[in-house]
């Protein structure tokens, strides 16, 4: 659905049954690959690293993992934005990719999962909100240049 500015229609979820159920497939679209990205790049991750010299313990993840997680994460919100908008966007994004790192983390033998949650819930937000701002003014942009 697209507003009369030509973005996407901030309204969520959309007023004729036809809209709502764009906007739900939409909408379950973003969270499935934004778990998708906890999954795919950390989730499966539960091994710590020792270093032979020092003994020092590191991870479970690497850091490859991290970048390839929060690059695969701005794609979802770069994509979300386009075709949802920036707020219902970041909060599908916040809302899924907490709950798939909830998942995996909750069997965390210290207890600390709950704090862990919160950490990536205002992670995931803070980050999501900066790209799908930057979005929302670069499609603004690109809408006044072609007015």
């Amino acid at each position: 659905m697209t507003s009369s500015t030509g973005g996407p229609d901030q309204s969520v979820p959309g007023g004729s049954p036809r809209g709502r159920v764009s906007v739900a497939s939409r909408t379950a679209l973003v969270a499935v690959l934004s778990a998708a990205c906890w999954f795919a790049w950390l989730g499966w991750d539960t091994t710590y690293q020792t270093d032979p010299a020092t003994g020092v313990a590191s991870g479970p993840y690497e850091a490859w993992q991290v970048l390839g997680c929060v690059l695969s994460l701005a794609a979802v919100v770069a994509l979300g934005s386009l075709v949802l908008g920036p707020w219902w966007t970041v909060l599908t994004v916040t809302v899924a990719f907490t709950i798939a790192f909830s998942v995996t983390a909750s069997s965390d033998e210290t207890g600390l999962w709950g704090v862990g949650a919160l950490l990536v819930a205002f992670g995931v937000a803070a980050g999501s909100t900066v790209l799908a701002m930057i979005m929302k003014a670069v499609a603004s942009r690109r809408r006044a240049r072609a007015a």
